[in-house]
């Protein structure tokens, strides 16, 4: 049976000249089709008037899912038909409409181009509305395209057999009925606009292959649908296969799928595949000339892929296909380029509440429940579309008190509807994206991705490629998040919903319900205090972090660890003397966290594979036989021991990558060992406000970011003898060095200095034009700054002819500059975007045309500034606010953004 048609709907619109076919052929046909169930829509020819097509017979037309166009040997003679056919032709083109021609005692080639009857017809109306009517024009071209369709010449054919074989075939495409989407479709449409236009539906050439990427649930499928829905009719022939995943666990699956795939789009010819191979030679050699619209739903191998869409060239011009899937790299890996990949993102808050409402209250607006718990169970979804319909219908006609319990419940145990959805991610990943995924579940949600690698990577995990694989999968995101620093930094954020969360989290607690001990990671609270205080700790634990409330004490005995042999991870907040003497930790331990621990922990057995350590505001003063076995250390944290009066010994952590001392403020003096480490990359010292004394020389040729900022009392930067290619950025910022050593140059790869509020520098060496890779030079608030160095000529080295060759930002305000002559070599600053000279008393701003890429200049606040000299072209903003001084511009500023206040 056909598909139903909607009330006031066709399934079919006849188009005909009633003088030559009423009584004959066409009502047959009507017949025949209404005795199959066929809704059809047949014009009354007596009561047509004028030329123009009534509303009536307009909307029949665009209501209509199949056309018939009956062209007999009168048919052109009608104005009206000619309208029909016209606006049939453009609901063909903009609304999918299938077109089918019936050439009844008319050869095809004297419709599309007039010929006989045709032709006599064509010339009456150009004799009528003109030989260029632009009309008849469109007529023509109606014609054209409708005789070039495919369809059925009934000269000289049986017409019984051919009105059976034209309602066999219209049956055949009502079958091509719209999909079921959902009970409550909400957020649809403007994702749907979206997804069109990333279609390009009207470009008939090219086969476009595009993909719906989203986490379970989301609502991908119900997208597919909608979208088919809404375009399938466009297509010559569609097929939505559904449920990939579920319907090809083996070759044979895929058999079956390739046969339903191949029946659906040549109309019902049954065809048997015998494999898979054989399958994919059938699909290119009978599709290969078929404008078809393809969804594959829900695939999650590339076999897949490759047996039922495996190239463009498998199919005609101007086909589309559309695969859903939880697997962003499955589509790149199959040549979809990222512009043809919709990410499907949860419901926005308003979508979400609709959705809800739909559910628990039946769509009804006024609201029987407090709008708290309301909220509560719109935070639990979080804009997951299965979830608001899970628990949106779970709550339904509930009290409030049962509210709360269930959102309680909620919170704790997942749903078993939502879990069993989500966790088939999960289901798909390699063991060690198993672990990596735990372990942000459980531990690591909303920490930065630099941590997360860190720590994981020293817990023998390829971290990066399997945070990746997680983000691929939709079950993280990373957030870019940036932070005010003396340079901005752009963290990445790693993040999962909540219920992904919740989903990681029943897993680990499902490997052992009722002793925590046995699980392989241990976070609540009271677990890790009962595994911990109770000594019930097992070698299957492999993490435990402890987040203590400040009110609540633990117990931890000697022997807590004795039995967690396979522990990598330990992180303690807020535990405090807790620690009953010397305690045996593990050896395999890779990472140890105890933040404001009350002393440097006595490890009867020291875990000599420790990588990790972190004691930051520890009271430990001096630390040296403690090191002694810590030889694969590779991050130590003793940030904020108010206490260290000492830095411990590098030598005894040869391995040592990262150290932080930041706010020790009693620490005098760095050792020795700094100087020369093999292997350091990074030492913050940020805030040792009574440190005054660096080694003489600096040598450690793999150091790459030493931040010395707020260290007031140090008045001496090391000497650089040798070239260093390591060091990266420069911090000394609120430092008391009064000059920079001339050897500054042999930092050939530092990219980032900056000395703002050194309020007793007074000169930098001219070698500082020397840095080949230095972009950014901060000197703001460098109060004894008089002058900025010219750039020294040295005829003997003709490579540092140009100077700062990739300063790309100068930042000098509020220094004492008192004039700006350097500033008038033309080789130096070629790549120069911004300039603040605010804050000075120089009276002259020299011509500046040279720094042909400078676009910011602030001269704010430079009382005694009289003269602005030509500046370049490209300039877009110049701040001069309160320039009293301010008389002579140089040259007019048409294309700037000025802002002159007070001057």
């Amino acid at each position: 049976m056909p598909g139903e048609a909607k009330p006031g709907n066709y399934h079919v619109f006849l188009s005909f000249r009633g003088t030559d076919v009423r009584n004959n052929f066409l009502g047959h046909l009507y017949v025949a089709l209404d005795q199959k169930g066929i809704h059809t829509y047949i014009d009354c020819e007596e009561l047509r008037k004028g030329e123009q097509l009534t509303p009536a017979l307009l909307k029949a037309i665009e209501d209509s899912r199949i056309a018939i166009i009956v062209f007999s040997e009168d048919y052109a003679s009608s104005p009206w038909c000619l309208e029909e056919v016209e606006k049939i032709m453009e609901c063909k083109e903009q609304r999918g409409l299938t077109v089918f021609p019936v050439f009844y005692k008319v050869e095809p080639k004297e419709v599309r181009t007039p010929r006989g009857s045709y032709q006599e017809a064509m010339v009456k109306h150009e004799s009528k509305f003109g030989r260029d009517s632009e009309k008849v024009k469109r007529w023509k071209k109606a014609l054209y395209d409708a005789g070039s369709l495919f369809g059925w010449d009934l000269n000289d054919k049986d017409e019984a057999d051919s009105i059976r074989r034209i309602v066999q075939e219209i049956s055949i495409q009502l079958d091509r009925t719209p999909l079921y989407i959902a009970k409550h479709p909400i957020g649809i449409h403007s994702r749907i606009v979206e997804l069109e236009s990333m279609l390009n539906l009207e470009s008939k050439d090219d086969v476009l292959m595009i993909g719906l990427w989203g986490q379970g649930g989301i609502g991908k499928t119900t997208l597919a649908k909608a979208l088919y829905n809404d375009i399938f009719r466009r297509f010559e022939v569609s097929c939505f296969l559904a449920n990939v995943r579920e319907t090809s666990k083996d070759s044979k699956d895929l058999v079956h799928l390739q046969e339903k795939l191949l029946s659906e789009l040549l109309l019902g010819k049954g065809l048997t595949v015998y494999s898979v191979d054989g399958g994919i030679t059938l699909m290119q050699d009978r599709l290969c000339r078929k404008r078809v619209l393809l969804v594959l739903d829900d695939v999650d191998d590339v076999k897949q892929l490759n047996a039922l869409a495996g190239g463009r060239e498998w199919f005609g011009k101007g086909s589309k296909i559309i695969i859903t899937t939880r697997d962003k790299h499955l589509l790149t890996s199959h040549g979809i380029n990222k512009d043809h990949i919709y990410e499907v993102k949860t419901l926005k808050y308003g979508e979400a509440l609709e959705l809800f409402k739909k559910r628990a209250f039946l769509g009804k607006t006024e609201m029987v429940i407090r709008m708290d718990l309301v909220c509560s169970a719109l935070h639990y979804a979080n804009g997951l579309p299965l979830a608001l319909e899970a628990s949106g219908s779970f709550l339904h006609g509930r009290r409030e008190r049962e509210w709360e319990s269930a959102l309680n419940k909620l919170a704790k145990i997942p749903n078993k509807t939502i879990n069993d959805v989500l966790k088939l991610s999960y289901n798909g990943l390699e063991d060690y994206a198993k672990e990596i995924f735990l372990d942000i579940a459980c531990f690591f949600k909303g920490q930065s991705m630099e941590y997360i690698v860190k720590v994981l990577n020293n817990c023998d995990f390829d971290t990066k490629i399997g945070v990746q694989v997680l983000v691929e999968k939709s079950l993280i995101t990373i957030e870019k998040r940036s932070i005010a620093t003396e340079m901005e930094i752009e963290l990445e954020i790693v993040q999962m919903h909540d219920l992904i969360q919740l989903m990681g989290m029943d897993i680990v607690k499902q490997e052992c319900r009722d002793d925590p001990g046995r699980r392989s990671r241990i976070w609540l609270c009271e677990d890790v205090c009962e595994v911990l205080s109770r000594e019930m700790g097992t070698d299957v634990v492999k993490a435990i972090v402890l987040v203590l409330p400040k009110t609540k004490a633990i117990y931890i005995g000697p022997n807590a660890f004795t039995n967690v042999r396979r522990l990598r991870l330990l992180i303690m907040i807020n535990v405090h003397n807790s620690f009953q003497g010397p305690v045996c930790l593990p050896k395999e331990l890779r990472w140890f966290e105890w933040p404001q621990c009350p002393y440097f922990p006595e490890f009867s057995s020291c875990p000599n594979k420790l990588v990790g350590l972190n004691l930051y505001k520890n009271t430990i003063q001096v630390v040296r036989e403690q090191f002694k076995d810590l030889k694969n250390l590779k991050f130590l944290n003793f940030s904020e021991c108010l206490s260290m009066v000492c830095m411990p010994d590098l030598n005894l952590t040869p391995n040592l990558e990262e150290l932080y001392l930041r706010g020790c403020k009693n620490l005098e003096c760095a050792h020795e060992s700094v100087a020369c480490h093999t292997r350091l990359r990074l030492l913050n010292l940020k805030g040792c406000s009574n440190l005054h004394h660096l080694p003489d020389v600096l040598q450690s040729k793999n150091l790459q970011i030493l931040n010395l900022t707020d260290c007031s009392k140090l008045q001496r930067f090391p000497n650089i003898p040798n070239k260093i290619k390591g060091l990266k950025e420069l911090y000394l910022r609120g430092t008391s060095i009064e000059e920079l050593p001339a050897s500054i140059e042999n930092l050939v790869s530092l990219e980032n200095l900056s000395l703002i509020n050194c309020k007793k520098l007074a000169n930098l060496p001219s070698s500082i034009y020397k840095l080949p890779n230095l972009e950014n030079l901060i000197l703001d608030g460098c109060s004894k700054l008089i002058k900025f160095p010219k750039k020294e000529e040295d005829l003997t080295d003709l490579h540092s002819k140009m100077g700062f060759p990739k300063l790309l930002i100068l930042m000098l305000g509020g220094c004492n500059l008192h004039d700006v002559e350097f500033l008038e070599n033309h080789s130096c600053f070629p790549y120069l975007r911004q300039l603040c000279l605010s804050k000075n008393n120089f009276a002259k701003l020299p011509t500046c045309e040279h720094l042909y890429n400078l676009q910011h200049l602030s001269v704010e606040e430079c009382h005694q500034l009289q003269e602005i000299g030509k500046i370049p072209e490209k300039l877009q903003e110049l701040w001069a606010t309160s320039c009293e001084s301010l008389t002579k511009l140089a040259n007019p500023l048409n294309s700037l953004k000025l802002l002159f206040f007070k001057c």
